[in-house]
């Protein structure tokens, strides 16, 4: 049997139910490809600080029916292309801004190097596509099976690989958009990436159902069932979340602890200049001695120096004042180990430990960074000229190990991660389940220390809010922020805001905070189960295809 050529219509298979899928079917390719890039844009409407989550659905729906109604790999490629062009640059335009109002870049060129992002991250969603339309026409797969089993499969695996090659960026990925929303309680089992795939099965439920309902012809078949099954499939896996979301996974452990984050609101722009070092030094040790608590965290690099070009006895007067009032102070610093040698770190202070009745100083603790950013705080091959155009102080650095141990305060223990690492749930997943296998309690609480200052006030501080809220909903475990301009927060195990500052003030978060312990499925597998999943799926799709040739 010959297979049609890409620009030909595949003829349904002897088991599809829908003959076609007519939606917008009349429209030229340009008002097509418009439609597209629009569709893709409105995604940034589901995401934080909107949290319209439906809209990420329809406009999925919309791509599924078009990539479905018709098998051209080349036409489906150009359309998730487009599509995903839109979301990128729509959602992370504030790249722009630490390119050129902070890293000094000619806007032009900015722009550009936004674009090109887009366009690159964009290839992910073409992949989805036209990778399901090819095995659509190679396996001659029902319509039903384009929508349940291979689009929403592939989807999930070329997120998943956007996660991970070259170093990784899952900035908005689609399970994100429902860290609220029915679908969250499906992030302890399936994260992320589990979400995005939950929600694109949902988006070819909703293509099913809305044109089963439409008939063809006067003698064509009845389709209301396919439409009642559709609807109950969306029905139940809205409900299967909500009622996942009510397990509690993990349970409090120990008792609680008093934290104090505290949030600079320290410009950019002056940051690293010599006339703000002085007053943002002093700023945070007297925001520091202000009042005692167990946890004091300070964010992302607000020690702006290194240990050796600071004050004489600035750190020695802190650790000592750890060691008199019962802090454990969580520092962000740069540190130097060798001669051009910079890390990302954090370092932590202790009061002594009390053993049989005898005061042993606290061992030191620190925390390098390991999945630094690229073009920021590491510089891919060959792009050096980029860096250097950006003037961004310490944009070579280097990486700390893959697995860490957390640091306890009181019968609680801390897992830190630096800015963009809480990206990755796999690996703060790995960070939580090493310290187990090497003897220890794993983290009952998680600490995020940030400075997106870089991104000025823009929809970057919700939207990375919004991430911390996938890791505690994934991990079971409350989620600590202290940031430099926003936002500093406390999420629950739940994902909830329990409390927050107002971006861009000076202030300090005061709180209490539970710390909880057992494990979430997630965090025994990490993102095995949702790959296995897709894979599944990707089987189920071919096994029909077998009686049909």
């Amino acid at each position: 049997m010959r297979r049609p050529t890409s620009g030909e219509r595949f003829p349904p298979s002897p088991s599809s139910p829908l003959p076609s899928l007519p939606l917008l079917s009349s429209l030229p390719p340009l008002q097509l490809m418009l439609l597209a890039l629009l569709a893709g844009a409105c995604n940034v409407l589901a995401f934080a600080p909107f949290h319209i989550w439906p809209l990420q659905i329809l406009a999925l729906a919309w791509l599924f029916g078009q990539a479905a109604r018709r098998p051209d790999i080349r036409r489906n490629f150009l359309l998730g292309w487009i599509y995903g062009f839109g979301w990128t640059a729509c959602g992370v335009h504030w790249l722009y801004i630490s390119m050129h109002t902070y890293g000094g870049m000619a806007g032009w060129m900015a722009a550009l190097a936004v674009a090109l992002l887009a366009l690159f991250i964009g290839l992910y969603s073409a992949l989805a596509l036209s990778l399901a339309t090819a095995l659509q026409r190679r396996w001659r797969c029902p319509e039903t099976a384009m929508l349940l089993l291979l689009l929403p499969a592939l989807w999930a695996l070329t997120e998943w690989v956007r996660g991970w090659l070259f170093t990784g960026f899952p900035w908005l990925s689609a399970g994100y958009a429902h860290s609220v929303g029915p679908l969250k309680g499906y992030a302890p089992l399936l994260g992320v990436y589990g979400l995005g795939w939950i929600a694109a099965v949902i988006a070819g439920c909703c293509v099913l159902a809305a044109t089963a309902l439409k008939k063809t012809a006067p003698d064509a078949p009845d389709r209301r069932p396919l439409t009642a099954r559709a609807l109950a499939g969306i029905v139940v896996l809205l409900m299967g979340g909500v009622a996942l979301h009510a397990v509690n996974w993990t349970a409090p452990r120990g008792a609680p602890i008093g934290v104090r984050l505290l949030q600079g609101n320290i410009a950019q722009e002056t940051k690293f200049s010599e006339s703000a070092l002085l007053s943002t030094l002093e700023y945070y040790d007297a925001a520091i001695r202000a009042a005692p608590a167990d946890l004091i965290a300070i964010p992302e690099t607000a020690i702006p120096l290194l240990p050796q070009q600071l004050p004489a006895n600035y750190l020695e007067s802190l650790a000592g004042y750890a060691e008199t009032s019962g802090s454990h102070l969580a520092l962000g610093i740069p540190l130097s180990d060798a001669p051009g040698a910079y890390s990302n770190s954090l370092i932590m202070f202790a009061p002594p430990v009390v053993t049989g009745g005898v005061s042993v100083p606290a061992a030191p603790y620190r925390y390098d960074k390991h999945h630094l950013v690229p073009f920021g705080e590491f510089i891919p091959p060959g792009f050096r000229w980029f860096v250097d155009m950006m003037h961004i102080p310490l944009g070579d650095m280097t990486r700390g190990g893959v697995l860490q141990q957390p640091f306890a305060v009181k019968d609680q223990w801390i897992m830190p991660n630096i800015c963009y690492e809480d990206l990755f749930g796999e690996e703060i997943a790995a960070q939580l389940g090493s310290a187990w296998f090497d003897g220890k309690p794993p983290a009952s609480i998680l600490l995020n220390i940030s400075n997106i200052a870089w991104f000025g006030n823009s929809i970057a501080l919700p939207q990375h809010l919004q991430i911390s809220q996938m890791r505690a909903l994934e991990s079971g475990r409350p989620m600590l922020r202290a940031t430099n301009t926003g936002a500093t927060a406390i999420i629950d195990p739940k994902g909830h805001i329990g409390a927050e500052l107002r971006p861009f003030t000076a202030d300090v978060l005061v709180t209490q905070v539970q710390g909880y312990q057992g494990w979430t499925p997630y965090m025994l597998a990490g993102n095995k189960l949702i790959l296995a999943i897709a894979l599944l799926a990707l089987v189920w799709a071919r096994w029909p295809a077998k009686h049909l040739e």
